[in-house]
């Protein structure tokens, strides 16, 4: 297998290809072809090309990591050069049980939305060379935080990613009531800058308060610093920096003030792989990051975080499927699967949390597809992405209708569907931990059938809308679409593709702070058979 830094840059080094391609001697002002349902379909720029054969790179790479991976073999792909030794940072990326499918996952995304991105009827977007480079970028920054086993690595790449999206949201957002995109790159920029700084002092503070409480040198390596555990008051306020930045990135209930214009001013490629991918970069770091250096914090706050995922859920729920705006269902979707993701990694124990993390694999493979289909239903309804403009797109529309069935049936989680394995995992890993926050989140589930069958009955069903032109979907469009949904389907038959390389490391992951909830306050006390793996006692 070629190192893991070729998948990592391979994104970036073909935006920048991409930008030094001089554009066609027709540009815009070629002739448009006309695409079956009447649609112009204007030409794709060389840009876009070069984007497109980037990302499907990486997504071979990507599945030839994931073919290759032994489930319980630890860290695999290995490659680490010190960075800066003076500060004990490494330049350390690897493939584990708990980023394999979350790396194949984001790759997967981000070729769909560049290829969603090249067959728009309207043609490519305005400096169409910048805006593939920044999605590119915005690719290489999320690898990077995926495959980054050293801490300040990992919250460079975090910050990376703000970068890419402020450009693509403030230069190539829409307006939909005239200063939206403005308010929309303003509010992403405070909160996730906030959110970034804080997570920056408590990474700068577990390394060096790891290295003076335990006698040795400075290093932020996730190997280095689970050997060098910190006291109990520090994980405490250290763990409330990390969870700050990760919930606002996810978002959850209250941090989640950005996303409302966020949703509606992001062009639909980017929101695509915005919603769909980098909300997860915050559950990764939960589950691969917070557990593992800091399992005493952990539960202690294992019930406030209960409490916050069972707030999102409830919350997004209930303005999911009071809200007409497409973007916006799907938004307060998120916020809820994002809850249940939360519920899962808090549960502290192996079935939640691998649960969860097959759960941020089916989510976004649901939302992504979900979004696309909002922009094709727009195209029908004379631009509005209100659901009460829409409808009676079904009868002459059937192939359309069938693939939205799909994805709105494994939004609810719809037995049979990889889905409802997730959340069957997470509420069983929560029903074991603490049952009424497990019985209240059951509602979620209830309230998951009422927005997406809303959504779905409202846009595709009942009367014709008055500026409704039903037509089926086109080939172009159905490149997206069908390869995302035939893999929601693959998984809804195999879930072990996920399930069975992840076992061993979410195991290791949440292990420690498993043994602490059981044993309490004193794990001092337990037995010997309370410890089978002789875990370490932090001080």
């Amino acid at each position: 297998m070629p190192p893991l830094s070729i998948l990592l840059w391979l994104p970036l080094a073909f935006g920048l290809l991409g930008v030094l391609i001089p554009p066609g001697r027709t540009g815009r002002t070629a002739t448009p072809a006309t695409a079956p349902g009447g649609e112009v379909r204007q030409p794709t720029s060389s840009a876009g090309i070069a984007a497109l054969v980037g990302s499907v790179a990486a997504l071979g790479l990507a599945i030839a990591y994931l073919a290759d991976y032994r489930p319980g073999g630890g860290p695999q792909h290995v490659t680490d050069t010190m960075w800066i030794s003076s500060l004990g940072i490494h330049y350390k990326l690897a493939v584990t049980g708990l980023n394999v499918a979350l790396v194949a996952m984001a790759t997967f995304l981000f070729a769909a939305a560049v290829l969603a991105s090249n067959v728009r009827p309207s043609g490519p977007p305005e400096r169409a060379r910048l805006f593939y480079f920044q999605l590119m970028l915005a690719e290489s920054a999320v690898l990077g935080a995926f495959l980054a086993q050293d801490l300040i690595l990992f919250v460079a790449f975090f910050d990376l990613m703000l970068i890419p999206f402020y450009f693509l949201i403030g230069s190539w957002g829409r307006d939909p009531e005239g200063s939206t995109r403005v308010r929309a790159t303003t509010k992403l920029v405070i909160y996730t800058l906030v959110g970034s700084l804080l997570m920056l002092a408590g990474a700068v503070a577990t390394g060096v308060l790891a290295a003076q409480q335990n006698g040795g040198s400075v290093d932020f390596a996730y190997t280095a610093l689970q050997h060098a555990p910190l006291s109990v008051g520090s994980q405490e306020w250290i763990f409330l920096l990390f969870a700050a930045a990760f919930l606002v990135k996810m978002p959850a209930f209250p941090l989640h003030g950005w996303m409302p214009d966020g949703y509606r001013a992001m062009p639909v490629e980017v929101l695509m792989v915005f919603s769909g991918v980098l909300s997860k970069v915050g559950a990764y770091g939960f589950l691969a990051i917070v557990l593992t250096l800091f399992p005493r914090a952990s539960v202690h706050f294992q019930t406030l975080l209960l409490l916050i995922a069972l707030a999102s859920i409830v919350y997004g729920s209930m303005q999911a499927f009071t809200q007409t705006d497409v973007r916006l269902i799907a938004g307060y979707s998120s916020v809820a699967q994002l809850g249940f993701i939360t519920l899962g990694i808090f549960a502290l124990n192996s079935q939640g949390a691998q649960g969860a993390l097959l759960q941020m694999v089916n989510h976004a493979l649901v939302v992504a597809p979900l979004l696309f289909i909002s922009a094709l239903l727009a195209r029908r309804a004379g631009g509005s992405e209100d659901i009460r403009d829409m409808g009676g797109i079904a009868f002459r529309a059937p192939v359309f209708a069938s693939i939205f069935l799909i994805v709105a049936l494994a939004t609810l989680a719809m037995p049979g569907s990889s889905n409802f394995v997730g959340e069957f995992l997470i509420l069983l890993g929560v029903f074991k931990a603490k049952l009424a926050i497990a019985i209240i989140a059951f509602t979620g589930v209830v309230m998951a059938s009422v927005y997406a069958l809303r959504l779905f009955i409202r846009a595709m069903q009942n009367r014709v809308g008055k500026k409704v032109e039903s037509r089926e979907i086109t080939v172009r469009d159905g490149l997206v679409l069908v390869p995302i949904v035939a893999v929601i389907v693959f998984l809804a038959v195999y879930p072990q593709l996920a399930l069975h390389r992840s076992e061993g490391s979410v195991r290791g992951a949440v292990i420690q702070s498993q043994y602490l909830a059981t044993c309490g306050p004193h794990p001092i006390d337990c037995t010997v058979a309370d410890n089978p793996r002789n875990i370490l006692v932090i001080k």
